[in-house]
C-alpha cells in the first residue's frame, strides 16, 4: 500500500495501523487530498492482511474540526448542483469504506471533534476520547442539514432519536462527559492517558480472532435494517460458519490446556 501524503500512516508488528491527522494548526480540518487519501487507504486497508486493527487520531488540540473553511468551503461555491453532489457522494464514500472495513477501527479523540471529523468517529466501531474531547454535529449551524456523511443513520442507532435529533438539531457541542454517559463515547480518559489506553485497547483486539470480530461487525451492520425472523436466522448462518473456522477449535483446545489461545 502507498504510503498517503496528507496524514502520518504507521503500522506495527503487532498489526496495528494507525492513521494520523496532521494539520494541528488548523485543528486537523480535512482538504480535499485528505479526504480522498482517506477514503483510498481504508478501501485499500480491506486487502492489507497485516493490519488486524485501525486507530485513527491527530495531532494537537483537535481531532478533526471538519472541512477546510477555506480550502474546501470556499471552493464549494464555485461549483454546479453536479459538483456538489460529486463532493457529498465522495465524503459519504469516506464513511462508507469504513464501516465495510471487516476489521475494528478505533476512534481514538484527542481532542476537539467537529462536523465531518465527528462523522468519522461516528463511523468508527468504538471511540475512546480524552476529557477534552468534547463533540458537535455542526452542519446546521452552516445552514447544512444534520444529515450529513451517514450522522441520521448512525446516530440514531448509536445514542437513540431523541438525543440523535437535539444533536442535530442544535448543532452544540456536548463534553466528553455527556457524550460518554449517552452511550457515544465508549471510554473517556486523561488526556495524558489517552495514547496508552488506545494501545491497550487496540492490541486487545489485534489478538483477538480476526475472522470472527470481522463477521460480527458484517452483521451489525447487516442487521441493522431486517426483520427480527431475517437477523435470526443470519446470525446462526454466521455462527455456523465461525464454528468451522480454525480459531473456534483453538480457543477450545486453549481452554482445555489452560493457556492463552493464538489466533490465526
Amino acid at each position: 500500500m502507498k504510503t498517503p501524503q496528507s496524514f502520518i500512516y504507521e503500522q506495527t508488528e503487532a498489526g496495528i495501523a494507525t492513521i494520523t491527522l496532521n494539520r494541528p494548526e488548523r485543528l486537523n480540518a480535512l482538504t480535499f487530498d485528505v479526504y480522498r487519501e482517506l477514503t483510498e487507504t481504508f478501501a485499500l486497508l480491506r486487502e492489507e492482511s497485516s493490519v488486524r486493527v485501525v486507530v485513527i487520531t491527530g495531532t494537537g488540540k483537535g481531532f478533526c474540526s471538519g472541512g477546510d473553511v477555506h480550502d474546501i468551503i470556499g471552493e464549494l461555491f464555485q461549483r454546479d448542483m453536479q459538483g456538489l453532489l460529486d463532493f457529498t457522494r465522495m465524503t459519504c464514500e469516506l464513511i462508507r469504506n469504513i464501516r465495510a472495513l471487516p476489521k475494528p477501527v478505533i476512534a481514538s479523540l484527542n481532542g476537539t471533534t467537529a462536523g465531518a471529523g465527528a462523522c468519522i468517529a461516528l463511523a468508527s466501531d468504538l471511540r475512546i476520547a480524552s476529557e477534552d474531547a468534547k463533540i458537535a454535529f455542526l452542519f446546521v449551524k452552516v445552514g447544512l442539514s444534520g444529515a450529513d456523511m451517514g450522522a441520521a443513520y448512525l446516530l440514531p442507532r448509536i445514542v437513540g432519536l431523541a438525543k440523535a435529533t437535539e444533536l442535530l438539531f442544535t448543532g452544540d457541542f456536548i463534553s466528553a462527559t455527556q457524550a460518554e454517559r449517552i452511550g457515544l463515547y465508549n471510554q473517556v480518559v486523561p488526556g495524558d492517558e489517552l495514547v496508552t489506553a488506545t494501545k491497550e485497547l487496540a492490541l486487545r483486539l489485534a489478538q483477538g480472532p480476526a475472522f470472527a470480530l470481522a463477521k460480527t461487525k458484517q452483521m451489525l451492520n447487516r442487521e441493522l435494517t431486517m426483520s427480527p425472523d431475517a437477523a435470526l436466522e443470519a446470525e446462526a448462518q454466521a455462527q455456523a460458519l465461525c464454528m468451522q473456522h480454525p480459531d473456534y477449535r483453538e480457543a477450545y483446545e486453549a481452554f482445555v490446556a489452560k493457556r492463552p489461545p493464538k489466533f490465526k
